[in-house]
């Protein structure tokens, strides 16, 4: 009797640490956060290897994989470009604009 409570204290435990690191609809699990950290990095080394973006004002966030610009651009075009560049990084499923030209 005693081993298989044992047992069940072990798998209750098991259970609610598995749950600790899933997600829910307003906070990333553990692995999607190093996954979109991963994301973050990678857009924003794609929008620095483009000569026609001034990186330094333009702001990169993600969240379960979609991407949010920010900051400020010279044009119009430039808006573009970025939502371009970002959006062919390996795994971005969207990319939401919240950049001004300034």
């Amino acid at each position: 009797m005693k081993s298989f409570r044992s047992v069940a204290i072990i798998a209750a435990f098991a259970m609610a640490t598995a749950a600790g690191c899933a997600s829910t609809t307003h906070s990333a699990g553990t692995g999607e956060y190093v996954d979109d950290t991963v994301i973050t990095a990678k857009v924003k080394s794609a929008i620095l290897q483009e000569p026609s973006l001034k990186s330094a004002e333009i702001n990169v966030e993600t969240f379960k994989g979609t991407v949010q610009l920010s900051g400020f651009v010279s044009t119009p075009a430039s808006v573009n470009t970025a939502m371009v560049v970002a959006r062919d990084v390996k795994g971005v499923k969207s990319v939401k604009n919240d950049m001004r030209v300034k």
